[in-house]
C-alpha cells in the first residue's frame, strides 16, 4: 500500500496543478516497472476538448513513451474514480490495474465496471483498488468546487 501512496501523491500533485490552472482537479499517472511513463491532469478547459481527461492524457503519453498502445503491464493511478469514457480507454489500453482516490458519485464508473472487467469471458482483467489517499483527493476536489460556487454566488449578488 505504501507504493500505491507514493504514486497517488504524484497524481495528487498533478490534480493540484490542474486546480491552479482552473481545470477540474484530477491527476493521473501511468506506471510501468515502478516508473512513471505517462502523466496528466484535466485539460478540458484549456484545450476545449471533451477528451482531455487526466486519465486519457496520461494513457496517451504512456503509449508514446512505451511505443505501443497496449499497456497490459501498466498501472493507472488517478485521484478521482474514472468516468465511463475513461473506463473504456482503460479497457482498450489493457491497463492491468487501476488505483483511484476519491469516489465520483455523479460520473464514476470504475467500481461498477469492475464486475464487467472481472468477467471470465473477457480476455482482459483489470484490478481496481479504491480509496488510496481518498481524503486528500476529495479535499482537493471539494475545495475547488467550493471556490467556484462562492465566485458564482458573488457574481450573482453584484
Amino acid at each position: 500500500m505504501e507504493r500505491d501512496e507514493v504514486f497517488m501523491r504524484r497524481a495528487l500533485a498533478l490534480a493540484e496543478e490542474a486546480a491552479r490552472r482552473g481545470e477540474v482537479p484530477v491527476g493521473a499517472v501511468v506506471v510501468f516497472d515502478n516508473r512513471i511513463v505517462g502523466s496528466g491532469y484535466n485539460r478540458r478547459e484549456s484545450t476545449q476538448s471533451p477528451l482531455a481527461h487526466a486519465e486519457i492524457v496520461a494513457i496517451e503519453e504512456a503509449c508514446a513513451t512505451i511505443g505501443y498502445w497496449r499497456l497490459e503491464n501498466c498501472e493507472l493511478f488517478v485521484t478521482l474514480e474514472p468516468c465511463i469514457m475513461c473506463c473504456g480507454a482503460i479497457v482498450q489500453a489493457r491497463i492491468r490495474r487501476v488505483v483511484f482516490g476519491a469516489r465520483d458519485p455523479k460520473g464514476g464508473a470504475a467500481v461498477s465496471l469492475y464486475t464487467l472487467l472481472s468477467d471470465s469471458r473477457l480476455n482482459h482483467r483489470c484490478a481496481v483498488v479504491e480509496g488510496v489517499l481518498a481524503a486528500e483527493c476529495g479535499t482537493v476536489l471539494s475545495t475547488f468546487f467550493r471556490r467556484i460556487r462562492a465566485a458564482e454566488k458573488l457574481a450573482d449578488s453584484e
